[in-house]
């Protein structure tokens, strides 16, 4: 015979349960308010930003809950974002059948009718330039766009990232993915074909991180770095991986001491000048 709780014992059971459901609620919405991979000695939420505020700036494609890859509007009719992201969602295929692929920008629906790749792009080859020009079928003044950073001062720099992919933090790395959009800050460490910018680990004796310093992770691919000068913001480059070093492994991406990597815009305004058949708009 299965013995019968008493309803003392009972009342703890049910108590537990509901304490437990509380938790499960807490941490829900916690997972709810976090993004990107960031310090892990600050808040998450001093890294939320408004879309609103970055009108510029949107996701191709939602996967789910996922948003994935980040672009940029760069001229009235034309965004950027890294030719890679045409594989990571159905942009590619959607251009290739002839089809238009739609997406949001500043809160209106537009359609992308076309794409152009740069000529370098290939994945095999060191001189790989991973960019893609995206054309809207319709020009549009609204959102304003972002102009590009024309200058070759971008070492030791402090950019700011932007996008919707993973969230973690920088003693663990990835974690999960909850669709939520965020920006972070980080220097220019190397500058050559391409820029790279280092996670600094705040516990390490001599380390200089800044106050919210950050990485990109899987998802934020195409997303910008963005200089702030005393004329306003300037696109300066594109996220477009991260450096496998030793220990590297998707599951850890954006780790203290991870890398990651950004096409040099600078290095590349003849191309998007042609390809969009106008001069676009330049920052200092």
């Amino acid at each position: 015979m299965i013995p019968r709780l008493t309803i003392s014992k009972a009342m703890i059971m049910i108590k537990a349960i509901r304490a437990l459901g509380y938790l499960l609620i807490f941490l829900l919405f916690i997972a709810e308010s976090q993004a990107i991979i960031v310090r892990h000695d600050v808040g998450p939420s001093r890294y939320e930003v408004r879309e609103r505020d970055w009108p510029a700036v949107f996701f191709l494609e939602r996967q789910g809950r996922r948003k994935v890859c980040g672009a940029t509007v760069i001229h009235p009719q034309w965004a950027i974002t890294a030719a890679h992201c045409l594989q990571e969602t159905t942009l590619g295929d959607t251009i290739a059948n002839g089809r238009r692929f739609a997406v949001e920008v500043g809160g209106e629906q537009r359609q992308i009718d076309a794409v152009s790749i740069h000529p370098d792009y290939d994945v095999n080859s060191d001189s790989d330039v991973d960019l893609a020009l995206l054309r809207f079928r319709q020009a549009s003044n609204s959102p304003q766009v972002m102009p590009i950073y024309q200058q070759q001062s971008e070492l030791d720099e402090v950019v700011s990232i932007l996008g919707w992919g993973y969230f973690g933090i920088g003693t663990t790395g990835r974690q999960y993915d909850d669709g939520s959009f965020r920006m972070a800050r980080n220097r220019i460490t190397e500058v050559g074909r391409r820029f790279r910018i280092a996670f600094d680990d705040p516990r390490n004796s001599g380390a200089e991180p800044l106050d919210l310093e950050g990485m990109p992770s899987l998802g934020d691919s195409g997303g910008p770095a963005i200089l702030e000068t005393l004329t306003g913001f300037s696109l300066v480059g594109i996220t477009v991986g991260e450096i496998e070093g030793e220990g590297f492994s998707e599951e850890t991406q954006g780790k203290y001491g991870s890398v990651a990597v950004y096409e040099r815009l600078s290095q590349h305004l003849d191309w998007m000048e042609a390809i969009v058949g106008s001069s676009l708009p330049f920052g200092s």
